[in-house]
């Protein structure tokens, strides 16, 4: 196990906020959890600058000090202060990293619907064919399309303004989203769906509106989050893949989670390692850490038959 020195605590907590903030991260929240984490540190080895503490011991005191927090915050803390110890670990190649399972427990949450890609095509038909009065059937089969192709987060499909948009390019700017600004680009079929889209969008549009958003609605406003979603929501409904009520069955974040899992199912395919694409995924999602990404490694029928050919391909090479 890892023993550190306040200095060097100190030193690292240093280096890992100057690393994320060179990458255009404002760490403002983290940043004040690690010093909170050093305050604590220095507090449990009684205020020495040249005291030592094993790093396990300092990391599992840290989860049951004292104070009332939400499963979520404590989880969320716990995340940050994992991602300290791989920073460290770059460094120190034996460096202690904490396991996940010491993650304290979150409160109930909502389990991921893993679409197929053919409840994906009911839903782009369904939506092409919407005959509602504020949500025009070319904007919303755009608006699932995006979310699909992209894994953008609803809001963030919904925020995009014209000037975000660099068709030439095939990128949207997504700005300041969790905290981050990233470019996400898009395929040619994305971009020519969005040159047909626009020619719609400028018989809605209207200059009292001063309407600079790239999805509108038939009257020529912005849509709102709440209203979509649950118009998505009622798509599954009509196409029986979600039941008439109830939270069961999909959302529409889980176009996101689609977009992720088809991803990485293509990558394991094509026999690529996972783990070293994991941070290209990560970049794209605007996730703060690759522990965001790791949570769409789930272990689909899909992904379980391809993994399955593709050891029986390296175990049949190995014997012959």
């Amino acid at each position: 196990m890892s023993r550190i020195t306040m200095q060097a605590l100190a030193r690292d907590i240093e280096g890992l906020v100057r690393f994320k903030r060179a990458l255009g991260r404002r760490y403002i929240a983290t940043s004040r959890l690690l010093d909170q984490f050093h305050r604590f540190a220095q507090h449990y080895t009684r205020d020495s600058s040249d005291s030592s503490v094993m790093l396990d011991e300092l990391v599992k005191a840290w989860l049951v000090r004292e104070g009332t927090r939400k499963p979520t915050t404590s989880a969320s803390q716990f995340s940050a202060i994992r991602e300290l110890c791989r920073y460290r670990r770059r460094g120190d190649p034996r460096g202690y990293v904490p396991e996940r399972s010491l993650a304290p427990r979150r409160g109930p949450k909502f389990v991921p619907y893993l679409l197929s890609p053919n409840e994906v095509r009911a839903l782009l038909s369904a939506a092409r064919r919407h005959p509602g009065k504020k949500f025009g059937g070319q904007m919303l089969h755009l608006l699932l399309v995006i979310l699909y192709c992209t894994g953008l987060r609803v809001g963030e499909a919904l925020r995009l303004e014209l000037a975000e948009l660099d068709l030439r390019a095939r990128t949207f700017l997504i700005r300041e989203s969790k905290g981050k600004t990233r470019i996400v680009p898009f395929g040619a079929d994305l971009a020519r769906l969005i040159r047909s889209y626009l020619r719609q969008r400028a018989r809605v549009a209207r200059a009292a509106t001063a309407a600079q958003t790239l999805l509108l609605s038939l009257n020529g406003r912005p849509l709102l989050t709440n209203s979509t979603s649950n118009l998505i929501r009622k798509l599954w409904r009509r196409l029986g893949v979600k039941p008439p009520r109830g939270r069961l069955g999909p959302r529409a974040y889980d176009l996101r989670h689609a977009f992720a899992v088809h991803r990485l199912t293509r990558w394991y395919a094509q026999g690529v390692d996972l783990h070293a694409r994991l941070p290209w995924l990560s970049a794209y999602l605007g996730h703060e850490n690759l522990l965001g990404t790791e949570a769409y490694l789930h272990a689909t029928p899909q992904l379980l038959r391809t993994a399955s050919r593709r050891f029986a391909r390296r175990l049949k090479a190995a014997i012959s």
